[in-house]
């Protein structure tokens, strides 16, 4: 198959089941026998498709280990596309603040559909651990501050839609009930922000505050990772402090009318490595 040959819906599938095989893969790839094991294809079938990405920049072969891996190009074309609204451009200065200021992680986090995305970090200097993880990674509404924060700025109708489908998620990887839930969106919303350590991440705490559009509704969320050592009682004003004025300096510069916005950030991830 040559580069500029349009590939059919069955390729498609298959090509795409292999770069998200390879986005959660190790830095230095797959093989192409890990790779067929894993999606349940022939060898061969793996091999031609594996060729016609090739063709079209978005993985590469190690030429001594002979294995496979997403290319540059394809982080680059997944960067540009996975910026809706200039967003990551327009809150980067903001989260780089909030980092130096804080000394902790800062996330920036976007809703996609069921789920939250990061769509930028900046790194503090004490390591965590986190729901998402890296750039690109992506937790189920309702796990951890930021999806919370999020979840609690939804319209009523649509928050009880994102709860029935990410309750069973849920549970799947803590001992909360769809009560704790209601009741954590009822107490972020009286106080505007969410923070708390769940108790999923031992250790591990945060502090998260919404990103909203005019009507109130949450599109995205900033939030603060740290050890639950420095997240006390005594610094979380300090934090909603910075957070906060953050926040008023990126909502004036995120247009009401942009299509994107108006979508409510639900497909902003989806062309980003699950």
């Amino acid at each position: 198959m040559t580069s500029n040959q349009p590939l059919g819906t069955g390729v498609l599938e298959r090509a795409f089941a292999i770069i998200r095989l390879l986005a959660d893969s190790p830095a230095d790839g797959l093989r192409v026998t890990e790779i067929s094991k894993t999606i349940g294809l022939t060898q061969g079938t793996v091999h031609r498709t594996l060729q016609s990405l090739i063709d079209q920049h978005v993985i590469e072969q190690d030429t001594k280990s002979k294995r496979y891996r997403l290319s540059i190009d394809f982080f680059s074309m997944a960067a540009r596309a996975g910026n809706p609204m200039n967003l990551r451009d327009v809150c980067r200065p903001s989260l780089i603040r909030l980092c130096a200021s804080l000394g902790d992680t800062v996330f920036l986090l976007v809703r996609n559909g069921f789920d939250a995305v990061c769509l930028d970090r900046a790194e503090g200097p004490v390591p965590i651990r986190s729901f998402t993880g890296d750039i690109g990674g992506r937790v189920a509404i309702g796990i951890g501050q930021g999806s919370l924060s999020i979840l609690s700025f939804l319209p009523e109708e649509e928050r009880d839609e994102v709860i029935r489908n990410n309750l069973p998620r849920i549970k799947e990887v803590s001992r909360f009930d769809e009560v704790y839930i209601r009741l954590e969106v009822e107490r972020i919303r009286q106080l505007g922000y969410a923070h708390k350590s769940s108790g999923l991440l031992e250790g591990m705490a945060g502090v998260a505050v919404p990103l909203r559009d005019q009507t109130g509704r949450a599109y995205a969320a900033i939030s603060i990772g740290s050890i639950a050592s420095r997240v006390t009682e005594e610094r979380i004003p300090i934090i909603l402090q910075l957070l906060r004025r953050e926040v008023d300096i990126i909502t004036p510069k995120i247009s009401p009318f942009d299509p994107a916005l108006r979508r409510s950030m639900q497909d902003f991830a989806a062309i980003m490595p699950n």
